[in-house]
């Protein structure tokens, strides 16, 4: 079952970054293993290493400064990361004698969020392999002060993932956020400070999975137990089928459209949300696969569900539902842990048994309210058409899985146990560095110019990962 909060929490200390090199060899000794053990992955490629290996050389050299500003499609891509660094960089040095320190590795930021619900274990561990957490839905001046420290005089370079957070497409990019350029321009200014002359680059990286042996049959019985679940007929298919593409993509469209029409009802009635699409009170399940509803109608409606879902926590929370809906998930997360960990409780044992209760009441219903918003953040990315424009094994067990992810959470199920449909292959495209010591006239003069060159680095930094997302 997925783990409540029943109770009130104290506040959120901050996890020092406290690397451990004898920690990080000894990790990276064993990853091959901890892949096998944990992920689906048995293959990792990447293009342009050789980039990675001159930056590591001049980073090493003391003359430049990097960050890896990597895509984050998955929960599997720190591992993936971790395999190119201390795997494929030195490789590919030794083809071309460059000696390079042991072991390559870099400092990253995480989010706050994850020892919640992966452990304390996992702070202390992410602490020692140098990561410093930050927390997504405020101005954390700790946490970027530590991040901002690291990049300009951190042993290693910075990693970090620009789109916040997984969307769990392959060959979709989320909207950047533009703390990843902050950061960088921050960096260009504290060296100036210093009369340092180090120049300050970012790398895009781009991650894909795809499936070592397409595994049609893995998705069917998945899609079956999805439909079961949600009370839809079944309709048998074999991997044997001409046509298999097609009755899959079908299926999978009309799971989405009954699981649309639930939630539609769900929040009209019970949370009385105006949606335009409910006219009844029926859910009846479709049952013709060949009548689905357009793409345009479904994205619009899948929009105006994700809109009132967002604003039943927002109301709880008294926000007012503003900028896009990764900005208002955000802001939601840091409302509701303001609500379970509290400030003003930093000695919680220590007040009355009165006050301690109301604390654990407010702390429940602040999590409870957090659950529609997990429900939106699993399909800020769905398109309502992106199995259509191109039906790939890939693209059809991904939307497979961000279903399953909601029928979990519904379900109160752990979203974090998904199922293997089959063994992967993750390949990595390692971009052209971009110069942010090259923009930093663009940079100074004003709070406008300032903000337009935070703003250019990250639309470069967009464009540079959505087209290593859409490579074949």
């Amino acid at each position: 079952m997925q783990r409540s909060i029943r109770q009130a929490q104290p506040p959120l200390e901050f996890i020092p970054p406290q690397l451990n090199l004898l920690l990080v060899r000894g990790l990276q000794g064993l990853l091959p293993l901890i892949m096998r053990s944990r992920t689906a992955i048995r293959q990792v490629e990447a293009e342009n290493v050789e980039v990675l290996v001159d930056l590591y050389r001049q980073f090493q050299a003391g003359n430049v400064r990097f960050l890896i500003a990597f895509r984050h499609p998955s929960a599997n891509d720190p591992f993936v990361l971790a395999y190119l660094l201390s795997r494929l960089v030195p490789r590919v040095a030794r083809q071309q004698k460059v000696a390079l320190q042991r072991p390559v590795h870099a400092h990253f930021m995480y989010d706050r969020g994850i020892p919640l619900w992966a452990g304390a274990l996992m702070g202390w561990l992410y602490s020692r392999l140098g990561g410093t957490p930050i927390h997504r839905g405020k101005v954390d001046r700790v946490g970027l002060r530590s991040a901002r420290d690291l990049f300009v005089n951190g042993s290693l370079p910075l990693a970090a993932a620009p789109e916040g957070a997984t969307n769990g497409h392959t060959e979709i990019v989320s909207p950047l956020e533009p703390g990843l350029s902050q950061l960088a321009f921050w960096c260009v200014e504290d060296l100036q400070k210093t009369k340092r002359s180090e120049t300050v680059l970012v790398v895009p990286i781009g991650i894909q999975y795809r499936y070592i042996t397409p595994p049609w049959s893995a998705i069917e019985q998945l899609l079956t137990t999805l439909e079961t679940d949600v009370g839809l007929a079944t309709v048998p298919t074999s991997s044997a089928d001409a046509a298999i593409e097609l009755i899959l993509y079908k299926r999978l469209y009309r799971l989405g459209e009954h699981l649309l029409s639930v939630m539609e009802q769900f929040y009209s009635r019970f949370y009385h949300q105006s949606l335009a699409t409910v006219k009844d009170g029926s859910t009846a399940p479709p049952s013709n696969l060949d009548a689905p509803i357009s793409h345009k109608e479904f994205a619009a409606r899948l929009n105006a569900l994700m809109d009132a879902a967002l604003k039943v926590a927002e109301q709880y929370f008294n926000l007012q539902p503003k900028g896009s809906v990764i900005d208002r998930c955000r802001r939601l997360e840091q409302a509701g842990w303001d609500y379970i960990y509290r400030e003003d409780l930093k000695s919680i044992e220590q007040v009355s048994l009165l006050e301690h209760g109301l604390a654990d009441r407010i702390a429940e219903e602040a999590d409870l309210r957090l659950w529609h918003m997990r429900i939106v953040e699993s399909f800020v990315a769905v398109t309502g058409k992106y199995v259509l424009e191109k039906p790939t094994v890939e693209r059809f067990a991904e939307t497979t899985l961000l279903m399953w992810d909601m029928i979990a959470r519904i379900k109160g199920q752990s979203p974090f146990d998904r199922p293997k449909l089959g063994k992967q292959k993750a390949v990595l495209s390692i971009g052209e560095p971009l110069s942010v010591t090259d923009r930093w006239q663009d940079y100074t003069g004003n709070r406008r110019s300032a903000k337009q060159a935070v703003t250019t680095l990250t639309q470069d930094l967009q464009t540079a990962l959505e087209k290593m997302a859409i490579r074949e």
